[in-house]
């Protein structure tokens, strides 16, 4: 037989509305009746209904995380951040990717299905002039942004431009001159990194005047496949680089199949360095400018969360955060042949 908040009530000798109030943790409720309350409704094994908790809260217990891909590393492994904070405080979660890149595949415009659903919103890496976006800040809710900077809405970022100085100032110090770039989309996609990535690259490339030959530069579209084929038009070259910086591990993983298919071997023949500490960098003793992604996901959360509570229940949070990044060398890249 189910247990009603009526049969509580007449349990404990009082009205269902006080059991409503005594469970949900609200005011005008006598702390000896409450306690009375919760002892009978934890020997009936009562549990308040979420909806209607929520309903009498005018809360909805959800957050919606917005994101351009679901599958692709970066973005799961901050979605994995983020959930564990979501899940350890109990709400759900509303997932919406934008992804315009299938052909024939229409969503619908994410601020249109948020509005009395969720309590708040977290934006993963959208391009900041994007429409959507600025449709998902106007609603006014709760919003934290990851990987993106726009106006004065909360966000957790890295120094993209740095850590692209670090990865090819890297392969400078090497004594590399002709250090090729594998960057995303040619036509431009107006993701954040890919623009302060390539902006930290050329400042390197002027610093050291390097060559700044527009036949090192290379389009790998942030996937595996496409830095392979990237690092194949750079090695047809009349004059190939000695090094490479990748804008993203996988797009170096692709880079490190077309050596090896070239019969070249990475670190030796040409150097290659990525962005990002990807799970399988290690594995492939690939050098990379590592960056806590879980951690991205996780901070986000909790700063929603600290939102969207009442001012006196936390401290609050900054409004920008920007975590470290670090170049962690391994084999993929040496000092350029002359030197050695």
């Amino acid at each position: 037989m189910t247990i009603t908040i009526r049969d509580v009530a007449a349990a404990a000798g009082v009205s269902p509305a006080t059991v409503s109030r005594a469970l949900r943790g609200m005011p005008n409720v006598d702390e000896r009746t409450r306690a009375r309350v919760q002892r009978v409704a934890a020997k009936l094994d009562y549990v308040v209904s979420p909806n209607a908790s929520r309903l009498a809260s005018g809360r909805t217990g959800s957050i919606a995380v917005i994101t351009p891909y679901i599958s692709r590393w970066y973005f799961s492994t901050v979605l994995s951040g983020v959930e564990s904070v979501i899940q350890a405080a109990g709400m759900d979660l509303l997932l919406l990717s934008v992804d315009d890149h299938i052909p024939g595949h229409f969503r619908a415009a994410p601020a249109s299905r948020l509005r009395r659903r969720v309590d708040g919103v977290l934006v993963i890496a959208l391009p900041p002039k994007s429409e959507q976006l600025r449709e998902v800040i106007e609603l006014g809710m709760p919003t934290a942004l990851i990987g993106i900077t726009v106006g004065d809405a909360p966000n957790v970022t890295i120094d993209d431009e740095d850590a692209a100085r670090q990865a090819t100032r890297h392969l400078a110090n090497l004594g590399h001159t002709r250090i090729g770039l594998i960057g995303g989309d040619p036509d431009g996609t107006a993701f954040t990194a890919e623009s302060e990535r390539e902006r930290g690259y050329r400042s390197v490339v002027a610093e050291y005047s390097l060559s700044d030959d527009p036949l090192l530069h290379a389009s790998g579209y942030f996937t595996i496949a496409g830095g392979e084929q990237a690092m194949n038009a750079l090695l047809t070259q009349r004059n190939p680089p000695t090094a490479v910086f990748c804008m993203s591990d996988e797009m170096a993983f692709g880079a490190l199949r077309s050596l090896t298919r070239h019969g070249l071997t990475p670190g030796r023949d040409v150097s290659i360095v990525g962005i990002d500490g990807h799970d399988m960098s290690e594995h492939l003793d690939l050098t990379t400018v590592g960056q806590p992604v879980y951690d991205l996901g996780r901070i986000a959360a909790e700063s929603l969360l600290s939102q969207m509570a009442k001012p006196t229940d936390v401290e609050p949070v900054p409004g920008h955060i920007r975590v470290p990044t670090r170049l962690i060398v391994r084999g993929s890249t040496s000092p350029v042949a002359s030197s050695r």
